[in-house]
């Protein structure tokens, strides 16, 4: 049987930001579960460790963008022994600055008081490469439906979590397991360099950037992605 995945998704969006990917590797095990609204990314990973138990799952691929990755981080600090693989794509090993956390307050106070509808604007700019949004209005609408769809107190919650996350730079050189570190050639939340500590922290890891893509690499450029996606799988399992 093929190795089971999971994919992560990024903040504020669910499971629905990957279902090209989904698409792709649907001959194998999947799991793909919503993870806004979790306080801290503890929580989080404890029910992706609990999803895997029911499918009955020892090991699995797991696959995070951003929010997801923060997630992988945790998973790794509970059971390194449930991964296969690791894929961190577009996320950091950082915790937040202060000024990160108090925007984050800002941001979860405003949500709570007065819904999405602001949000796109906010998030927009940074959530995706100068390429999508000059060249890719569709995208850049699909998006923005994501954003205003996202349940307002699940994501106030998740500001939360990101606020409060710790620092995962100490645990890089334990992960022992292959790792694939992604980047949006464009991102500017959690650009190259921040790819590239990682890669240079994991020992068994190497890095691809994707090209015209930002911080949402999957969505911007997912042939890239499932390009390097698929050649990480077939070198596990070769």
């Amino acid at each position: 049987m093929s190795t089971p995945i999971a994919f992560l998704h990024a903040f504020p969006y669910g499971p629905a930001m990957w279902d090209e990917q989904v698409g792709l590797v649907s001959h194998r095990p999947l799991l793909v579960p919503d993870i806004l609204g979790y306080e801290s990314f503890e929580a989080a990973a404890a029910e992706v460790l609990l999803a895997m138990d029911q499918r009955g799952w020892d090991k699995a691929v797991l696959v995070g963008l951003s929010m997801g990755g923060y997630t992988l981080f945790r998973l790794w600090n509970l059971q390194p022994e449930r991964f296969a693989g690791m894929v961190l794509a577009d996320t950091r090993a950082t915790p937040d600055t202060p000024e990160s956390k108090a925007i984050r307050a800002q941001q979860a106070t405003r949500i709570q008081r007065e819904g999405m509808g602001f949000y796109p604007e906010v998030l927009l700019p940074s959530h995706l490469g100068q390429t999508t949004r000059e060249q890719r209005p569709e995208l850049v609408e699909r998006v923005r439906k994501f954003q205003l769809e996202a349940d307002p107190h699940k994501t106030a919650h998740s500001l939360k979590a990101l606020a409060n996350r710790p620092d995962s730079l100490p645990m890089l050189a334990e992960i022992d397991v292959p790792t694939l570190v992604l980047v949006g050639e464009e991102d500017t939340i959690t650009p190259l360099a921040d790819a590239r500590q990682m890669a240079q922290g994991i020992p068994d890891s190497r890095m691809l950037i994707v090209p015209g893509a930002g911080h949402l690499s999957n969505l911007e450029n997912p042939k890239a992605f499932n390009t390097a996606l698929l050649g990480f799988l077939a070198e596990l399992e070769g």
